[in-house]
């Protein structure tokens, strides 16, 4: 794998369950002890939420689908090569509406390394066919306008970020609002609204995500003092989030100087750099963006057995420790947030798109949510391998399904499940829209085992005939939109206290009601 265009991807239940040690029948099955369930922490109510890439919303160069990949480009290290064209999406189709709506309330950020060079059009004119000076890309009104209807019509709230290249800053190279106050003087002029933002995507990688040549800790952190002036004066209202660092912790990469196929970067900008460099940044939410690998499009060696391993899976709370540790260091009382994530960087393994990521996809919410992460942004909602939704038709993808039953089921209360079995992992949070609870099971592993519940429950068994399947089923039955493209009625299987199957390679809920 090469080093160099890994470096450049990476920028682009009366109950409750015991918090006592694990208990264990005579049989040796793992019971869930449905008494002093312990309350461990609570999840925003847009906890599982999405990224619409800026890319998608203005239409560009995006992650060329692997049936089109040639893969001696992989060989080379041709990046280009590994991208295609993709038009503008349209956020006003009806199905996508509908399977987005599904899993509300969300977040919806419209972002990415594309936004970093985005010029705002303020008028009614036709796209420009080029971007002046200083950016790459163009967005419209209407395609704005869209954006936020989008959010209305599918109740999220918006996050992005803004435009960090020349075109933004005056001839001293100093930020300047250029470009965001006709933005949000738009947004407002149509009844919209900026939920929150980053003041860029990605930092870290600046020069790489259309920063200016020599960007530094310094220099960002300049920048961001004269962007939280003009968020104070002119949309107070707005959360400021950042920095949105990507990359460190020593999964990925290290942060020392690097050089790439088009030359020589320097040293990437530290998250610990930002905080002990004058004037030093404070922002109202702590983000940071995780993947855990590189996908084969990019030179990646990740297999999908490898995905389903406890060491994979813990690589998610590894990356958030050591962004924590920073977080508590230096702006302590500041919730967290993961803003982008996916299965692996550079569009996703081919492999995202199926069944076998839905042991991921559950296990980094799951986890997270117990670590105190507040929101987890996937990336995509429609767009490459990694979507939810296949990007031409909005099929939904395994995820999706995933999704929508941590929607339905997952409340925002946090607890201590209280039991280690083995091969599994089993995540409590209350019972959304009811009294009660649900216990969320995992087992990625090739053998059968059984856990014993002391209450009746409703079984919602996620299962496929194979793992590299876009088809799953739910309690046996395929899982899929109805004939005239609309939901399916998805309802639980009533199942007895005592012992319940775990299936191999099985992931299930179960509803605990009061």
């Amino acid at each position: 794998m090469k080093k160099s265009l890994v470096i450049i991807t990476l920028v682009f239940l009366f109950f409750g369950f015991s918090c006592t040690p694990t208990q264990k029948s005579k049989e040796g099955i793992s019971i869930l002890n449905l008494s002093d369930l312990k309350l461990i922490g609570q999840v925003d109510e847009k906890y599982q939420s999405f990224n619409v890439e800026m890319c998608e919303v203005v239409g560009g160069e995006f992650w060329i689908p692997y049936d089109l990949l040639d893969p001696s480009k992989v060989a080379t290290g041709d990046f280009n090569a590994l991208k295609r064209t993709i038009p503008a999406v349209n956020l006003y189709d009806e199905k996508l509406r509908m399977l987005t709506n599904a899993l509300e309330p969300l977040y919806i950020r419209v972002s990415g390394t594309w936004a970093n060079t985005t010029y705002f059009q303020d008028d009614d004119e036709p796209q420009l066919t080029t971007a002046p000076e200083g950016y790459e890309n163009v967005l419209t009104r209407k395609q704005w306008k869209g954006v936020i209807d989008f959010c209305e019509a599918t109740n999220s709230k918006l996050v992005t970020s803004f435009a960090v290249s020349n075109g933004m800053r005056d001839s001293e190279g100093n930020w300047t609002p250029a470009q965001i106050e006709p933005l949000v003087n738009y947004t407002k002029l149509i009844g919209g609204e900026i939920a929150a933002a980053e003041m860029f995507n990605e930092p870290t990688f600046a020069a790489l995500g259309g920063g200016p040549a020599g960007y530094d800790a310094a220099w960002f952190n300049r920048d961001f003092a004269s962007f939280k002036s003009f968020v104070e004066s002119a949309i107070p209202e707005m959360k400021i989030v950042g920095p949105g660092s990507v990359g460190e912790g020593g999964l990925l990469i290290d942060t020392s100087e690097v050089n790439v196929a088009a030359g020589a970067i320097g040293k990437t900008i530290t998250t610990e750099a930002m905080y002990t460099t004058e004037p030093i940044p404070e922002f109202e939410i702590f983000s940071y963006h995780f993947y855990g690998g590189v996908s084969k499009r990019c030179g990646g060696d990740l297999t999908p057995e490898d995905e389903r391993t406890s060491e994979w899976f813990s690589k998610t709370e590894k990356e958030f420790e050591f962004y924590k540790k920073l977080r508590d260091k230096y702006n302590p009382d500041a919730p967290i947030w993961l803003t982008e994530t996916a299965e692996a960087a550079c569009g996703g393994n081919p492999w995202a798109a199926t069944y076998n990521d839905c042991f991921r996809y559950l296990e980094q919410l799951g986890r997270l949510a117990k670590k105190g992460v507040q929101v987890v942004m996937h990336n995509t909602l429609c767009a490459s391998e990694y979507a939810l939704l296949d990007q031409d038709t909005h099929e939904p993808r395994p995820n999706y399904w995933a999704a929508f039953l941590w929607s339905k089921l997952m409340g925002t209360e946090v607890y201590d499940a209280g039991i280690t079995a083995e091969g599994i992992d089993v995540f409590i949070h209350n019972l959304k829209g009811e009294k009660g609870y649900t216990a969320l099971i995992v087992n990625p592993k090739d053998v059968e085992t059984s856990i014993e519940i002391p209450a009746d429950a409703e079984q919602y068994l996620l299962t496929a005939d194979e793992l590299l399947t876009k088809t799953v089923k739910l309690n046996g039955e395929v899982l899929e939109l109805t004939p005239d493209e609309t939901l399916p009625d998805v309802s639980g299987k009533k199942i007895k206290k005592g012992e319940t199957l775990v299936p191999p390679h099985s992931i299930q809920f179960l509803a605990f009601k009061k």
